[in-house]
């Protein structure tokens, strides 16, 4: 496996770039707006492409390289679900799994910290955002934290994890690059506590001051949603009730986009053909499916997915590829159950 720990020294942010295989497929776990470039570079060093950039919560210490890395590679971006960030790909919970090529993480929700916090576990290893750091833990005093909830998140789910599981934190202020779940449960000072009652007052009693970027880096992070608003400029967008008109119409054909457990989980369109966003290059190919399908004369592709980012970003790439007629459902599914769309 391909594993390299990034950091960033203005706000002290690590972040991870995974891989199964030179050649395959990526995903990197908290990026930073600064350092796109460089993780781009790496990426052509190391021989592999970005499939999903992944945000353990919102941050507030800095800019996230979540928007850019997919307006420059395509890459499919991930929060969890509680997050208020507008447009992300793909939205988790608890209890998924998070796949690209060779590599499955396993999301655990960890609130406390904010109340959109996730931790992912692959093998060995554990990537805490902020909410378990090394010798510390992140603070819980903005943006919905709960100290509370961090102790839950931290005695009922991390430190359940194998002692030898290594701990792979958002920040370290001090240089410490890696722990292990065995050294935090013995050493780390905010873990040496007897009730949940004692770490409130631990975290309730800190008074920190507001991260120097707070009200920046709050509102830059909160709105990702500029590649629908692309698209829709050019005309290519329907609303979904728009797209009510147009469904089950024989000139139109409609894609989803999702993955399998999105589909599951929330229910899809009727009528809709599965043909996952990961596929996408090679269903618009000369000789794909999408390609075949969308060059019949007066012929409408109507792709959607879950919020609308993926599937602007397939109207993008379907047009470059020559097929005028590809559309997508601005807002996605979301916007289709708000407006009390029919589903399968």
């Amino acid at each position: 496996m391909i594993f390299r720990q990034l950091f960033e020294p203005v706000s002290s942010t690590y972040s991870y770039l995974l891989a199964s295989r030179r050649g395959g497929e990526a995903l990197i776990i908290d990026p930073v707006l600064e350092k796109v470039d460089r993780y781009l570079q790496l990426m052509k060093e190391l021989d592999v492409h970005l499939v999903k950039a992944v945000d353990t919560h919102l941050h507030a210490d800095h800019i996230t390289g979540l928007g850019a890395l997919r307006d420059r590679t395509h890459c499919i971006t991930v929060m969890g679900e509680q997050s208020k960030v507008d447009v992300v790909s793909i939205r988790v919970t608890d209890g998924d799994l998070l796949e690209i090529e060779g590599i499955g993480l396993d999301v655990i929700y960890t609130p406390g910290h904010t109340d959109d916090s996730y931790s992912f576990l692959l093998g060995d290893r554990v990537f805490t955002g902020d909410t378990l750091l090394i010798r510390g833990t992140g603070r819980t005093d903005f943006q919905n934290g709960d100290p509370r909830m961090q102790y839950e998140s931290l005695f009922g789910r991390l430190l359940k994890l194998p002692d030898e599981t290594l701990v792979f934190p958002a920040h370290d202020y001090k240089g410490d690059t890696v722990s292990t779940i065995g050294e935090e449960r013995a050493y780390n000072p905010r873990l040496q506590v007897k009730s949940v009652d004692e770490y409130v007052e631990l975290m309730n009693s800190l008074r920190l001051p507001n991260p120097k970027m707070m009200d920046v880096a709050v509102p830059a992070n909160v709105h990702q949603g500029l590649a629908q608003e692309q698209i829709a400029r050019r005309g290519w967008a329907f609303s979904p009730q728009q797209a009510r008109a147009l469904i089950g119409r024989p000139d139109v054909a409609l894609i989803d986009l999702r993955e399998k457990q999105e589909r599951e989980r929330h229910g899809e369109i009727p009528g809709a053909l599965h043909l996952s966003y990961h596929d996408l290059q090679e269903n618009i190919s000369p000789s794909g499916v999408l390609h075949v399908l969308g060059s019949e004369p007066g012929k409408t592709l109507l792709f959607y997915c879950a919020a609308g980012e993926r599937s602007a970003m397939a109207v993008q790439a379907a047009q470059d590829a020559g097929l005028t007629g590809a559309r997508h459902i601005e807002g996605g599914m979301i916007a289709w159950k708000r407006e009390g769309g029919a589903l399968a």
